[in-house]
């Protein structure tokens, strides 16, 4: 069980409830050209997820939400909504992936993805 401990502009960190581990979660895109592909991180505050706890060893820790972003879900079920962005022209990649990064205080690293392309708001941009 995690909760938050600082947000910065391209992901989330957590620490679990016991101190044993910290956890990443931010998006990735291969950047081919101009385009961009992100999850938008900046208008949340640590206020949004004051007495919020998340299983993130559990795949159920966020829901997918198409054309707009995700939630990511406490275990007492409160969401908290992240809009993903895409400028891109349709020449190249829109693949978007969720990175959860739990990193352990033994040195194990766990790093799991989930594909959230349909995830996005796309603006398509004529370069």
């Amino acid at each position: 069980m995690f909760n938050l401990i600082e947000i910065q502009n391209d992901l989330l960190r957590f620490e679990s409830l016991d101190r044993t581990e910290i956890a990443e979660i931010f998006s990735d895109h291969f950047q081919e050209c101009r385009e961009e592909h992100y999850l938008d991180f900046a208008p949340l505050s640590l206020e949004d997820f004051e007495g919020l706890i998340f299983d993130l060893h559990n795949d159920n820790f966020f829901e997918r939400v198409e054309d707009y972003g995700i939630r990511l879900v406490s275990i007492d079920n409160q969401k908290i909504s992240i809009a993903g962005y895409a400028y891109n022209n349709g020449y190249y990649s829109d693949k978007l992936t969720l990175v959860i990064r739990i990193k352990k205080d033994n040195g194990e690293v766990i790093t799991k993805e989930c594909d959230i392309t349909s995830c996005q708001y796309n603006r398509y941009v004529d370069w």
